[in-house]
């Protein structure tokens, strides 16, 4: 009886008492300290006192603010970003941004602007861009032209705008981008474009504008970075429009919600009179396809020819040896053959990227193309019993493969030796089926970067990754380890130059304490969505310094003789783990309030045990691991009998020794 009353009191007697500290969050949420807050969708009416004089970033959409004057930000005067997107702002007054010098973008998208004062914009010695998307404009004259010489991006994207005919003194030397999306501008004259003169490397976007007419000679000797026709019905007015013009990247794609048109070759004899890098013609139909439909693309760099519906293109294509990169996603090719690859001698970039039906990749289909540096054939439904050295012939150059999303693959040995300088290689989804005993990749001494996430890997094989001498960045993200568990021997003890691990969602339930070891360069450790514990970070002793993920496993206590293993990383993202928020885990508990600039994700750490705490915030939990008054009453009680009982055990021992004297 006694030994149970003993320790019925030494359970009252560490018994503990906790309590939520809550804090109360600004209405504003901090993204930096004293400089970004986000006060989007709050109903505000005003700038709320809270936020500090110093901030320079300001996201304030969503609220109300029917007008603005000089007093609205008065007291904001680092601002350097200012968003208002949909605050249902009717009118900016005089000098709204006049102590605001530092101003760099101003965002009005979303507001029904009635009035903008000459004045609404002075201020600001370096406004760069202007925000002025669906607002309701209908010309451009509403735009106020003072202080807006520095200006480099103006976006006027869906509004109404039928003329691009500027204001006399609207100034332009600076001007970078002047987006006109989605408006009513059906034609360009020559004064709109003389107007924009003074303006280097400008891009023009037309997108969603039907363009009906350009006046002879508008574009004539001029220069531009980019110009977007995208939606355009009638893309043989657009090209015989921008004759004797110089343009870096010509976009003419289509869209879904706009009408198909079926593209000849006499569609493209305007371009035979410009001079230009890069064509989008994405999403449109061709008609008599042929070698004569390229006749005018000689000069071009780089070709895009996304979802036009092709099954093959034609042989005997000549002159387009200065092509660099060719797009040719989302199409419907039985083999990579039928891109008739040596057309393009020159290629450095090739994407045939979403195929529409299963590609086969054939043989020596891209054996032309000794410069070729760049293949993505992802998401193409590829399958192949022996890969990959007979379908990438003689492609020395090759720096980057994505084959990732496809079928099964088989790998023979040295399945890359056609390609020894890869630096990239993305297999991610695709189901690897490693044939030889020696790694597939041994021969790949340059490669930087291995994305083997959910490849149904055998991460028994120690021998998968040898040769990779330089491997910086590795991916097993979803595959499996034998009994759920990293052993001290595994296929990462090859990789030393590793700097990137990503582990995530491999269903890890331990770690051996050697496992890492020899991995001493890694900055960038993902152990998230596995099933770990506290007991696995012992394998993350020889790491220091890096980002460590361990968000969502099965961690609840973290023992007090590991968080010195913890205190030696940079960044620790525990959320979404069942934290034990009781005096058990008190050292930890105290550790991480400590160190609150290391950790990630804080927000959704929080606690699982005890329920009156469950889904409280870890930060916000403050533990009384003391004794209670109630532990206090019975410690004084235990310790009173304590003593009745030593008084009469010695009266009776000095009774019974004098009873035998």
């Amino acid at each position: 009886m006694a030994p149970r009353v003993g320790c019925f009191l030494l359970a009252v007697l560490i018994s503990a008492s906790c309590k939520v500290v809550t804090s109360s969050d600004p209405m504003c949420t901090e993204r930096e300290a004293n400089k970004t807050y986000n006060c989007e969708n709050l109903g505000l009416r005003e700038i709320p006192d809270t936020l500090p004089n110093t901030t320079e970033f300001l996201e304030f959409g969503f609220n109300f603010l029917p007008a603005i004057q000089n007093i609205t930000f008065s007291r904001l005067i680092n601002l350097i970003f200012l968003d208002l997107t949909r605050c249902q702002i009717n009118w900016v007054h005089e000098d709204t941004f006049q102590n605001h010098h530092q101003l760099n973008t101003i965002v009005l998208t979303g507001n029904p602007l009635i009035f903008m004062a000459e004045t609404s914009l002075t201020g600001p010695k370096l406004l760069k861009h202007l925000f002025l998307t669906q607002t309701g404009i209908s010309s451009l004259e509403f735009i106020p032209v003072h202080n807006l010489e520095n200006l480099e991006s103006l976006h006027l994207g869906s509004n109404c705008i039928s003329s691009i005919n500027l204001p006399e003194n609207f100034p332009t030397r600076n001007l970078k981008v002047l987006d006109f999306q989605n408006n009513a501008i059906h034609y360009i004259s020559s004064k709109d474009i003389n107007a924009l003169e003074q303006a280097t490397n400008l891009s023009l976007n037309f997108n969603g504008n039907d363009i009906k007419g350009i006046e002879p000679g508008a574009f004539n000797s001029k220069i531009f970075q980019s110009l977007k026709f995208g939606g355009s019905l009638n893309l043989s007015v657009i090209l015989k429009g921008l004759q004797n013009s110089t343009i870096q990247s010509l976009w003419l794609g289509t869209f879904e919600d706009t009408d198909d048109q079926h593209l000849t070759s006499a569609t493209f004899e305007g371009l035979c009179d410009m001079a230009v890098e890069s064509i989008n013609l994405q999403k449109h139909h061709f008609d008599g396809f042929s070698p004569s439909t390229f006749r005018c693309f000689t000069g071009l760099q780089e070709l895009d020819l996304t979802a036009t519906h092709l099954k093959g293109l034609p042989s005997g294509i000549e002159g387009m040896n200065s092509l660099k990169k060719l797009v040719l996603n989302a199409n419907s090719f039985d083999q990579l053959c039928q891109i008739n690859a040596a057309s393009f001698p020159s290629l450095t970039d090739l994407y045939v990227k979403g195929n529409r039906k299963r590609l086969d990749l054939g043989a020596r289909c891209l054996e032309k193309l000794e410069n070729l540096q760049k293949l993505d054939l992802s998401h193409s439904d590829i399958e192949a019993s022996d890969c990959c050295n007979l379908q990438l012939k003689n492609l020395p150059h090759l720096q980057y493969l994505n084959l990732s999303y496809n079928e099964p693959l088989g790998l023979e040995d040295q399945a890359f030796k056609e390609c020894p300088w890869l630096e990239l290689l993305d297999l991610a989804y695709t189901h690897l089926r490693v044939k030889a005993s020696q790694s597939p990749f041994r021969n790949l001494h340059l490669l930087r970067v291995l994305n083997l996430s959910h490849c149904l890997l055998d991460t028994s094989n120690r021998h998968l990754l040898e040769g990779l001498l330089d491997l910086r960045h590795l991916n097993v993200q979803g595959n499996r380890f034998q009994d759920g568990s990293i052993s001290k021997t595994n296929l990462l003890q090859t990789v030393s130059s590793l700097e990137i691990l990503i582990l995530s969602s491999c269903d890890l339930l331990s770690i051996d304490q050697q496992a890492f070891h020899g991995l001493g360069k890694m900055s960038h450790l993902d152990l998230s969505h596995n099933s770990l514990t506290g007991d696995s970070m012992d394998a993350l002793s020889p790491l220091k310094g890096i980002y460590l993920n361990l968000a969502a496993n099965n961690i609840r206590i973290i023992p007090f003789h590991l968080l010195p293993t913890l205190s030696q990383q940079s960044t620790i993202n525990l959320s979404h783990n069942p934290l034990d928020c009781t005096c058990s885990n008190i050292h930890f508990i105290t550790w991480y309030k400590e160190n609150l600039h290391k950790l990630e994700g804080s927000e959704e750490t929080v606690c699982a045990n005890p329920p009156p705490l469950r889904g409280v915030k870890l930060s916000d939990v403050k533990l009384s691991c003391g004794m209670t008054g109630m532990g206090i009453f019975f410690l004084v009680v235990f310790v009173f009998l304590l003593i009745i009982l030593l008084i009469f055990s010695v009266k009776f021992l000095l009774r019974w020794k004098y009873q035998h004297i």
